[in-house]
């Protein structure tokens, strides 16, 4: 796969350069001292504050009368699923 260095924008090949996407060793670590010294942010956050705190919630356990894999087979009062 052919692509540009995302730090001195030279052509790179995923065949022949070691350091792929980088052109080298050199810019794959001033791309790491970046990240580093947060020149690069992430500009939101993957996850809500309210998605966060729900999820550390047990999830609601489903019934046995309402889980799918139960359809066809009968229940205690005798109906079928």
């Amino acid at each position: 796969m052919k692509h540009r260095c995302p730090i001195c924008k030279t052509s790179t090949d995923s065949e022949k350069d070691s350091d792929f996407p980088f052109c080298s060793e050199r810019c794959r670590l001033r791309d790491l001292g970046n990240w580093a010294s947060e020149k690069y942010v992430v500009s939101e956050p993957v996850f809500d504050a309210d998605e966060l705190e729900a999820s550390k919630e047990p999830p609601a356990r489903k019934l046995p009368e309402e889980d799918d894999d139960f359809k066809g087979f009968a229940k205690p009062n005798g109906t079928i699923h």
